[in-house]
């Protein structure tokens, strides 16, 4: 159990590293990207304040997938919406005492496992019976949906048939922070998921999941439509006209 312990302390450290500097680095790169041509979608705001509420609308409510596709975006939202309260649901791994909303949200993140499930297995259908899309399709495509599948049936698993000890989970979880040791339960199931996490978020970086971050800095999003009333120059471009 100690030895298990230390292990997963080591790897979450690790995970951790390269998830915020893989992110980091990807973030600068993405803004230090030269954006030449003036080419948001129209219609599109013309205006600062109406470039932040459409972004708004596509990071919440995933407007344009909404207008392209409705199975697809009723998909993509039940799992990513999922996702959000499952993740909100686990802060009280982290903090103690646990924060109000964070208990409000219990129940809901509870049950919002299933959803995220189903719509899980409602997108590797599409990858894989959409002809479109299964021509476009990778093994890494599919590898990150099984990762993302096994993390959520092994917390499902521990939520509703063999329940592990959350409390040592929590302890051990907030020692980690504290950067001092706690055992973890001997639980094959919670390892599954722990390392599946891990595994998560040291691919985070490098994989499509990246969209997470890289939508904020969609040219074709984050514009305002105002060519006529403002030259457009990229930062590069500026500095040959000097």
């Amino acid at each position: 159990m100690v030895m298990a312990s230390t292990l997963f302390a080591m790897v979450f450290y690790l995970a951790s590293l390269f998830l915020v500097v893989g992110l980091l680095y990807r973030i600068a790169t993405y803004a230090g990207t030269p954006a030449p041509l003036k080419i948001p979608t129209t219609p599109a705001p013309t205006t600062q304040a109406g470039v932040v509420l459409r972004m708004a609308r596509e990071v919440v409510f995933f407007e344009s997938l909404f207008k392209a596709n409705l199975w697809i975006w009723s998909m993509g939202w039940l799992f990513h919406a999922s996702l959000a309260l499952v993740l909100a649901r686990h802060l009280r791994y982290f903090s103690e005492p646990i924060w109000g909303w964070v208990v409000l949200l219990q129940p809901f993140g509870k049950y919002a496992g299933l959803t995220m499930l189903a719509g899980l297995l409602g997108l590797w259908v599409r990858r894989l019976f959409v002809e479109r899309i299964r021509y476009i399709s990778t093994p890494s495509d599919h590898l990150m949906l099984v990762l993302l599948l096994a993390i959520t049936l092994s917390g499902l698993t521990m939520t509703f048939v063999t329940h592990t000890d959350v409390v040592a989970v929590k302890n051990f979880f907030i020692g980690w922070l504290r950067l001092s040791s706690a055992p973890l339960p001997t639980d094959f199931v919670l390892y599954v998921h722990l390392l599946g996490v891990a595994v998560l978020m040291t691919i985070f970086p490098i994989s499509k999941l990246l969209h997470a971050p890289g939508v904020f800095f969609s040219p074709s999003r984050n514009q305002t439509d105002n060519p006529r009333e403002k030259r457009h120059i990229a930062a590069w471009a500026s500095d040959l006209e000097k």
